[in-house]
């Protein structure tokens, strides 16, 4: 039942080129940052990442997207990175944008395993091209499908030697959802406690789903972009 491993370059053991990997965090708060620094150090490539943004252009996915070890993007939101912006305008980035309930839905219902549902957002927009379409009391729906992931990797706030995970705040908005949908899924943590100090009605993820866990180093507490007057 112990998962836990040395850092984040033995959690990724097993990822390679071309693979699918879900991302958790929200802006840059709650991104597996230490995981992201492993895979730009064995420049794996070719990946395809799920992943609620694209980071900054010095700091989480930037940094793989900077090395161009990003082969495709499905996002929610991408405005803040320049480097992004270059490389889709330039045909060298192959980029799905999902509306973000959508998005937090279709990583939940892959985690679920439910195979399809259908949502209305999006329904009349370029986000509705190719998708099948029905009607339910009066209202247009799209068919979304469930996304799951070769690897998901998460960071918690907390996490003990069984996987379990407590989030903070809004790191919890796809790190969650993100947990349950990969094949392995790789926690990296701020603390790590022995099984049975964390109180159960407070877990957000079950260990279940966990397969390997490891106490964050370096931890940077980045804001995306600052606003002042």
């Amino acid at each position: 039942m112990n998962k836990v491993v040395k850092n984040a370059h033995e959690a990724i053991q097993g990822l390679s080129d071309g693979m699918t990997l879900m991302l958790g965090g929200f802006g840059l708060c709650g991104i597996p940052e230490n995981c992201i620094s492993a895979m730009v150090d064995t420049g794996v490539k070719g990946i395809t990442c799920i992943s609620n943004n694209a980071g900054v252009d010095d700091f989480g996915l930037g940094l793989l997207l900077k090395k161009h070890q990003i082969k495709k993007m499905i996002s929610s939101y991408v405005g803040e990175n320049s480097e992004f912006e270059r490389q889709l305008l330039s045909g060298e980035l192959e980029v799905e944008l999902i509306p973000q309930g959508t998005l937090a839905e279709r990583c939940r219902a892959g985690g679920a395993g439910i195979p399809a549902f259908f949502v209305p957002a999006g329904y009349g927009t370029e986000v509705a091209d190719g998708k099948e379409v029905r009607e339910f009391e009066g209202k247009m729906y799209l068919l979304e499908h469930g996304l799951t992931a070769d690897f998901a990797i998460v960071k918690a706030w907390k996490g003990d030697t069984h996987g379990n995970l407590i989030y903070r705040y809004t790191a919890n908005n796809f790190n969650q959802p993100m947990a349950m949908a990969g094949k392995i899924t790789i926690a990296e943590v701020e603390e790590l406690v022995p099984a049975g100090e964390l109180d159960p009605n407070h877990i957000h993820t079950p260990g279940i789903f966990v397969q390997r866990i490891f106490k964050a180093e370096n931890l940077e507490k980045r804001i995306e972009f600052a606003t002042t007057r």
